[in-house]
């Protein structure tokens, strides 16, 4: 299974636009539309905006390493040592809600990053928790064990994405690792 290269600051960049565009700014949501523009982004791109690794939790996908940043900030987590840094993007208050701290620097994100989260925004932005846990729980989440990794391959493959097409994306991913 292929794992994406985790790009911290896009990731934070990521959130940052979609924290200051929703109503409703809670882990979840974030959460999962963070998951669609990153799976609408590989299928047409070929990469994801954040790099992160998505686990197949009960309530649907989570970024893994997004997730461990919101926890450290909120002050739960192994990684609350360094938490410090990441407080002055945002802050966690009643422990499911982000408060950013600034806008998104969009000098950080690529056309098609912003085109991304502006389309998952506006396409699952203003759905219920309970919409938006049911949209989540598509092929790629249903195919994987629960809390383990959703893999790249099963994303794409939820996107319609042929297997030549997900070999292209494998080592194109393979190519980026070995030069890093």
């Amino acid at each position: 299974m292929t794992t994406p290269v985790f790009d911290l600051e896009k990731s934070i960049q990521a959130i940052l636009f979609i924290a200051n565009r929703l109503e409703r700014k809670d882990f979840h949501k974030i959460f999962k539309i963070l998951y669609f523009a990153d799976r609408e982004h590989l299928s047409q791109y070929g990469r994801t905006i954040t790099g992160d690794t998505y686990v197949a939790m009960k309530d649907g996908p989570v970024p893994s390493k997004i997730d461990d940043i919101f926890k450290a900030v909120r002050g739960d987590s192994f990684f609350t040592e360094y938490a410090g840094e990441y407080h002055k993007y945002f802050n966690v208050h009643n422990w499911y809600f982000i408060h950013p701290n600034m806008d998104a620097n969009l000098d950080c994100l690529s056309e098609s990053d912003v085109e991304m989260l502006t389309g998952s925004l506006k396409k699952y932005g203003s759905l219920s928790w309970d919409e938006i846990r049911e949209k989540s729980h598509d092929y790629a989440w249903r195919a994987t064990p629960s809390n383990g990794q959703i893999s790249l391959e099963d994303i794409l493959r939820e996107s319609g994405d042929s297997e030549d097409y997900i070999e292209f994306i494998n080592e194109q991913i393979a190519l980026q690792k070995a030069c890093i």
